[in-house]
C-alpha cells in the first residue's frame, strides 16, 4: 500500500463523510485558484499546511514525501515564465514581469496541491469510490476504478518482490546486469498482470458476477457542525484576501 493510502487508512477524519472532507479540501483547491494570489494563495496554503498537520495529523515528514512530487512540477511550470523567446532582447531573454507571473503561478499551484492532499490524506479510494454511484456516476465505471484501485496494489507489490529476488541474484552489480534485470522485470510484470486480469474475471464470473461490484460502505453521516464550518473558514480565507489586498487610503 501507498503511504499516502495508509495515511488515509488511519486518518484522525476517515470515519468522516467523503462530502464534509471535500467541501474543505476541494474548497481550498478553488480558492487557491480564483482568489488572488497574493495574498490569496498564500493564506490558502498556511491554512492547508495547518489543517494538514494539525487537526488532520498527518506527521510532516510523510506530508513532505507526497508534496515533493507536486511541488516539484509546480516549480518546473513556473519556470518558464522566466525567460521568453524571441523579442528585441534576442533569442532568449528575461521576460517582463516574469518573476512576478512565476511567483504567483507557484503560489496558486502549491497551495492547490495542499488542498487536493488534504482530501486525498484523509479519505481512502475505497470509502469514495462506492458512494459515486450514488452521486450519478454510471456503475461500470466505478468497478473499472475499483478493479484498477486494487489490481495496482498487487501489480507494486509483485514489482517489488521480483526486484527483491533480482537484487538477491545479484541482478543489479553492474549496469549491465541492472538493464537485463529492467527488461526482465517489466516482461514478468505484464505477464503477473495479465495472469491476474484472467484469474480475476474467472473469479468473477465463478461469483455470478452480472455487472456490478458489491462492497460494504462504511456507515457515515455528513455532519453538519463540520460542514458550517468548513464553509465559515472558506469564507473567512476569501473575506481577508479581499481586504488585505484593498489598498489603504
Amino acid at each position: 500500500m501507498l503511504a499516502i493510502d495508509a495515511a488515509a487508512h488511519s486518518s484522525r477524519w476517515r470515519r468522516r463523510h467523503p462530502v464534509e472532507k471535500a467541501v474543505l479540501g476541494l474548497g481550498l483547491t478553488v480558492l487557491a485558484m480564483s482568489l488572488p494570489a497574493w495574498p490569496g494563495a498564500a493564506l490558502v496554503l498556511v491554512t492547508a499546511a495547518l489543517v494538514l498537520l494539525g487537526p488532520a495529523g498527518v506527521p510532516v515528514r510523510r506530508l513532505w514525501r507526497a508534496y515533493r512530487v507536486p511541488l516539484g512540477f509546480c516549480v518546473t511550470g513556473a519556470l518558464p515564465l522566466l525567460v521568453q523567446v524571441g523579442g528585441l532582447g534576442g533569442f532568449v531573454s528575461p521576460a517582463p514581469d516574469g518573476q512576478l507571473r512565476a511567483a504567483e503561478l507557484l503560489l496558486r499551484t502549491s497551495a492547490a496541491s495542499l488542498g487536493v492532499l488534504l482530501f486525498a490524506f484523509t479519505t481512502p479510494l475505497s470509502d469514495l469510490l462506492p458512494r459515486l454511484v450514488r452521486a450519478g456516476v454510471p456503475a461500470p465505471l466505478v468497478d473499472v476504478a475499483l478493479v484498477t484501485y486494487r489490481m495496482s496494489f498487487l501489480l507494486l507489490d509483485s514489482v517489488r518482490r521480483i526486484r527483491d529476488a533480482q537484487a538477491a541474484r545479484l541482478g543489479h552489480t553492474t549496469r549491465a546486469a541492472a538493464w537485463r534485470s529492467l527488461g526482465g522485470l517489466g516482461a514478468t510484470a505484464f505477464v503477473r498482470a495479465f495472469d491476474r486480469a484472467a484469474r480475476l474475471q474467472t473469479g468473477l464470473a465463478g461469483r455470478g458476477y452480472d455487472g456490478t461490484l458489491r462492497v460494504l460502505v462504511p456507515e457515515a453521516r455528513v455532519s453538519v457542525r463540520f460542514t458550517v464550518l468548513s464553509v465559515a473558514l472558506l469564507g473567512a480565507l476569501a473575506a481577508l484576501t479581499f481586504v488585505l489586498e484593498r489598498p489603504s487610503w
